[in-house]
């Protein structure tokens, strides 16, 4: 199975960087935002984000962790973090790969349960073949694929990659 590097190191550093500014910008009037990421790779890419925006703003980021049966994402859906601290607040809720859109519909659902002044989407790779009609506010890439590729992020020290299988 042949595989292509569609980011290497220094182009995902430099959207992580981009997607802080346009995420700082939408929400420069607010005090607090939190950054929610969906377990394992979003979760690591939320951290991502907020490094840089602790860098260029003086926003107060809370980091919360979404927990999403990506399999069966109707079950009950978890967060690090208690409902009352992202009420009315900005949320970003982020993923590294957005496939069909399922998981990210399912943790904007989630997030939809309590008033909130503010909820966007981030992804670093928007497939561009979704079942859910998610859309994203701030993207790394958009990429056309088939069904049977498939998308793998890794986030490693210094050797960030996206690759297409």
């Amino acid at each position: 199975m042949s595989k292509n590097i569609i980011l290497n190191h220094a182009e995902i550093e430099h959207k992580i960087k981009r997607i802080a500014f346009q995420i700082y910008e939408t929400f420069v009037n607010d005090e607090t935002i939190i950054l929610a990421g969906i377990s394992s790779n979003g979760y690591v890419f939320a951290q991502k984000i907020t490094t840089e925006l602790l860098k260029i703003s003086d926003l107060k980021i809370v980091l919360c962790e979404v927990f999403v049966n990506k399999l069966n994402p109707n079950s009950e859906i978890k967060t690090s973090i208690e409902k009352t601290i992202y009420e009315n607040k900005g949320v970003v809720l982020v993923d590294d790969v957005l496939n069909s859109g399922s998981t990210l519909i399912y943790g904007v659902k989630h997030f939809l349960e309590v008033p909130l002044s503010k909820l966007k989407t981030a992804v670093l790779v928007d497939r561009n073949h979704k079942k859910y009609p998610v859309k994203v506010d701030f993207k790394g890439i958009s990429l056309s694929t088939s069904s049977l590729e498939h998308v793998e992020v890794s986030f490693e020290y210094n050797n960030n990659t996206a690759i297409l299988r």
